[in-house]
C-alpha cells in the first residue's frame, strides 16, 4: 500500500482505475484510459489497479462496483465514481484539478 500512498501525494491529479480482468466494463475502459493518459500528458497520471491483486487496498477504499475511478491530488481524494465514463469527461475532470 505504500506505493499507493506515494502516488496520491503527487502535486498533479492522479486518476486511478480500479478494475478486474474478468469485468467487461473494466476491459471496455482500457482504450478510454489510454486516450485520457495521452491527452493529459504531464498534467496528470492515469494508474490502473487490479482489485484481484490488491484486495487489501480495494477493501480499505470500499471498492464495490467496477470499474471505480478516483482522482487524488496532494493526498486528498477529489472525485470518485463507479462505472464507465467517456474519455472527454475524464480528460475534463483531470484538467479541472490540474
Amino acid at each position: 500500500m505504500s506505493k499507493f500512498g506515494d502516488l496520491i501525494d503527487l502535486n498533479i491529479p492522479v486518476l486511478f482505475d480500479f478494475y478486474a480482468e474478468w469485468n467487461e466494463a473494466s476491459t471496455q475502459m482500457e482504450p478510454v484510459l489510454n486516450d485520457v493518459a495521452a491527452a493529459v500528458g504531464d498534467k496528470g497520471k492515469v494508474i490502473k489497479i487490479d482489485v484481484e491483486k490488491n484486495q487489501e487496498l480495494a477493501q480499505a477504499l470500499k471498492i464495490k462496483g467496477l470499474p471505480t475511478l478516483m482522482i487524488y491530488k496532494k493526498g486528498e481524494m477529489l472525485w470518485r465514481q463507479s462505472g464507465e465514463l467517456d474519455a472527454n469527461t475524464l480528460i475534463n475532470l483531470v484538467n479541472q484539478y490540474a
